[in-house]
């Protein structure tokens, strides 16, 4: 290789490195050489004993077998380092900075070397600065004196007339910038945005980018110099100005109205489209391509900007209209940085008030999206479909079979995300098709869906039914496939609807639901359907005398596929399927308490006496029953046929309809619910701690988790005493846990029988929380030591709200059960609702502690509030 000059006369150098010079030597790399030549004829007695070089400590490092042995080398080297530090003029001081951030990065305290990095920093030489630089960003910690040290130095280094010094400094000033050190040196860093050198320029917006994230106060400083930015021809500054201008947007809603709005700022969006279109159209450019598509990076962030500038902004929608188109058509697909560009494109064109053709055009790239084989971009196509559906869910509907595809898929995340948009999507139109799509989803699902599933589906179809009929088999389509995942006000609302339907309907559903009955008790399976078998229970006690009466034959048991497979049983029969559902060992006891009230009813619905004397025998064993509210039941049941015989007609009648207990509001959003796993995530325990941790010790509301197939009742209450642990548990009121298996059964107490009824209660509203647009209300009722309360949450956000999840916790002399939610996703028009039940023995007044956290444009908000303003005379 050949070199520009000679160096003759340096005779410091040995012979084997006096050669012609090269540039790569700086003073560092001379002044180490000439170190080294010292030493090697320096006496022995003066010589300085020369550090090991980061490439060997990191060998040693990686040689270490057992932590042990890693952490002898790295204290030998610490305890070395800390020795030379106490040199005053240290010509290692750069290499003992660097070994020690190697030991840092492995998780060893490293703190020590602070000063040493303020000493470097100090030094004229750039290869000291940019150790000390990088060693100030990740060892210094908030002490006072360190900072106004350090401060002092950047102020130095960005006045400096090395553009790579300034570099570091504003690199350095933006990575640790304490609020006192962002005001001191803001001026500054203004300055320099307007210099004339574009590395300069850029690095100064970044730094201004992270200064304003620190000190929000500090915005319209920069304000003016944002001015020249966008009309920069070097990318890197064009791309830092729009990342500075959005921070600004999207924090300070007066900013956003000064660039839309103020003179001298009325061209940003026109100034952007050009930007834009000359990207789109420019040829090849090597400086900037990336897989065939210019700067792919700068058009994210222009198209991010444009989203927030034509947001409510009809104006400025109207002007980025072309060029979204431009980019939706002209966007080369073939590639992942292609698909990014468009979907950047359709966030932007579903969130400004764009025209209806475009949106179309954005739903269309969404289900091109779909038939991706990248199981990534299906992901995300899925879930912002989900977000925008309620903008255009006509566009929507035209890929529902593709979405209804996505629930075959064997990625977990692609399904939950495909059952949620299917749900969305469900109108009166496509109830019927929709449906049968997902019961074989359901079928065929894991568990961690079913129980939100069945629940949603119970809701579409309450709201969609095209007939009562129809909606009766979807019901119990849902029973059977759902098996023991349903949620518990799935069967109580399943009963209320069979109560209320006409005479024709209850017979019906009294014969279609002993089909089931039957066949689940013939093969066993029982045990699986528990929810199924309580419905079905309920109903054949209440209508028992429609399901063998002859005038069941005159009723079509015809389902959608042409199949009549209902035979009507005899009364015999009947109570064998009984008898032997009762005997099982393995169905729950308010399974069984379902059952012997049924069968009980049964003996004023049947008419023979053979019929009579059978149920007689099989209540009296349970009078010995080895469980106590078995052995209740079975007591009392048996007294009616004794001393209370001629009461057993009247007490056994028919029930009246019942009313619905929940109100549910008429939205297609409120069918878009994300699922819930019951079982929180750790994060989400220690948050539920830190809501019960106040002035007096709280008793947590019990969660509700999905049923388990082996019947273990007692994880459920072991997951909740871990999460309660180190409190004190040691109130007389139990803290308790309620399994999807378990429901309140109606009973049947002799001593309550004329007792008077229950006055009614009035319902009020207590405005829980209204803060950041969202709402929460809970509608209050109570009485007797118990109360109801119904919570609503409603957002005044243009946008939908993701993740959201509602806590509570109440003093623990009370009892608070909460219901699972009817979903977590808060759309602009929707509601969210959740029912949570107190019981208060002691009738003191309710205090109740809320915290609500949820996701709005992937910003995660955290919100908690103590309510006291319920009614003094809610539990009496």
């Amino acid at each position: 290789m050949a070199y520009p000059m000679y160096e003759v006369d340096w005779s410091v150098l040995p012979p084997e490195q006096n050669r012609r010079f090269n540039p790569a030597f700086n003073i560092a790399t001379i002044k180490q050489v000439v170190n080294e030549a010292i030493e090697r004829v320096a006496p022995v007695s003066v010589r300085m004993q020369t550090p090991t070089r980061l490439r060997d400590l990191i060998r040693q490092i990686r040689a270490a077998r057992t932590a042990a042995e890693e952490r002898s080398v790295v204290n030998k080297e610490c305890a070395y380092i800390r020795s030379t530090f106490r040199e005053e003029d240290s010509v290692w001081r750069c290499r003992n900075i660097a070994k020690l951030l190697y030991i840092h990065m492995l998780g060893y305290p490293a703190h020590f070397g602070q000063l040493e990095c303020l000493k470097l920093i100090a030094s004229t030489r750039f290869t000291d600065k940019r150790v000390g630089y990088l060693g100030a960003m990740l060892l210094l910690d908030e002490r006072q004196d360190v900072h106004l040290l350090i401060t002092n130095c950047l102020k130095n280094d960005l006045n400096s007339n090395t553009q790579f010094v300034v570099g570091l400094a504003l690199c350095t000033l933006g990575a640790i910038a304490s609020p006192e050190m962002a005001r001191d040196l803001a001026s500054e860093v203004e300055r320099l945005i307007k210099s004339p050198n574009a590395y300069i320029k850029k690095k100064a917006a970044l730094c201004a980018f992270r200064i304003i994230r620190r000190v929000p106060d500090l915005m319209e400083m920069f304000l003016p110099a944002t001015r020249s930015l966008l009309t920069e021809k070097n990318h890197g500054v064009l791309i830092t100005g729009v990342t500075l201008i959005t921070e600004m947007c999207e924090n300070s809603p007066d900013t956003l109205n000064h660039f839309k709005k103020e003179s001298g700022q009325r061209e940003i969006v026109p100034n952007l489209v050009r930007i834009l279109k000359n990207l789109i159209l420019a040829g090849y450019s090597p400086e900037h391509d990336v897989s065939g598509v210019s700067d792919p990076f700068l058009q994210v962030k222009i198209l991010r900007l444009l989203r927030i500038l034509g947001k409510n902004d009809a104006e400025a929608s109207e002007a980025m209209n072309d060029i979204l188109a431009q980019v939706a058509t002209n966007t080369e697909t073939s590639k992942n940085v292609g698909n990014t560009i468009l979907y950047e494109t359709v966030l932007s064109i579903m969130d400004i008030k764009s025209e209806s053709s475009l949106r179309v055009l954005a739903v269309n790239i969404l289900g091109r999206f779909l038939l991706n084989n990248d199981k990534n971009i299906r992901y995300v196509a899925l879930n912002t479909l989900l977000r925008t559906v309620h903008v255009d869910t006509s566009a929507v509907q035209r890929h529902r079979t593709t979405i209804l595809e996505c629930l075959k898929d064997p990625d977990v995340s692609i399904r939950r995300r495909a059952m949620e948009l299917s749900f969305a999507l469900i109108n009166s139109q496509n109830i019927r098709a929709m449906m049968k799509e997902l019961l074989s989803f359901l079928e065929r699902s894991d568990a961690e869906f079913k129980a939100h599933c069945s629940s949603a589906m119970v809701l579409a179809a309450e709201k969609y039914a095209p007939s009562s009929r129809w909606h009766l088999d979807t019901l119990f389509q849902v029973l059977l496939k759902a098996g023991n995942y349903l949620r518990d006000d799935t069967v109580s609302n399943t009963i209320q609807i069979v109560s209320s339907a006409p005479s024709e309907r209850q017979a019906y559903a009294a014969m279609r639901l002993w089909t089931s009955l039957e066949r689940s008790a013939t093969a066993a399976d029982a045990t699986e359907r528990q929810p199924l078998v309580q419905v079905a229970a309920w109903t054949i006690g209440e209508y028992g005398d429609m399901l063998v009466s002859e005038a069941s034959n005159s009723i079509s048991m015809v389902d959608d596929d042409g199949v009549d497979d209902f035979s009507r049983p005899s009364e015999e029969y009947v109570i064998d399927i009984y008898q032997k559902l009762l005997w099982s060992t393995q169905l729950s006891i308010t399974t069984k308490e379902y059952l012997l009230l049924s069968l009980a009813k049964l003996s004023t619905r049947f008419t023979t006496q053979p019929s009579q004397d059978k149920i007689r025998v099989i209540i009296d064993t349970f009078g010995s029953h080895i469980h106590i509210e078995l052995q209740q039941r079975g007591v009392e049941l048996s007294q009616l046929y004794k001393q209370y015989a001629h009461l057993r007609p009247a007490l056994l009648e028919r029930m009246p309809a019942m009313e619905a207990n929940v109100v549910r509001e008429d939205n297609d959003e409120e069918l878009a619910t994300n699922i819930q796993t019951h079982e929180q995530p750790a994060h989400e325990q220690d948050a539920l701690l830190d809501l019960i941790i106040g002035s007096e010790p709280l008793s947590n509301g019990d969660v509700e988790h999905p049923p388990q197939v082996t019947g273990n009742n007692n994880s459920n209450t072991n997951d909740i005493l871990d999460l309660l642990s180190g409190l004190d548990l040691s109130s007389s009121t139990p803290v308790t846990v309620s399994n999807n298996n378990v429901s309140t059964p109606p009973s049947l107490l002799l001593d309550g029988l004329f007792s008077p009824p229950a006055p009614t209660s009035q319902e009020t509203v207590v405005k829980a929380l209204e803060r950041g647009g969202v709402v929460v209300e809970l509608l209050v009722c109570g009485g007797d030591g118990n109360a109801t309360l119904t919570m609503k949450a409603r957002s005044h956000h243009h946008t939908t709200i993701t993740d959201f999840l509602f806590q509570a916790a109440v003093p623990r002399t009370f009892r608070l059960d909460m219901m699972s939610p009817s979903g977590t996703v808060l759309t602009p028009q929707g509601e969210i609702t959740q029912v949570l039940k107190i019981t208060n023995p002691s009738k003191t007044p309710l205090r109740l502690r809320i915290r609500v956290s949820y996701t709005i444009d992937g910003n995660p908000i955290l919100e908690q509030a103590e309510v006291n303003s319920f009614p003094p005379d809610l539990f009496n």
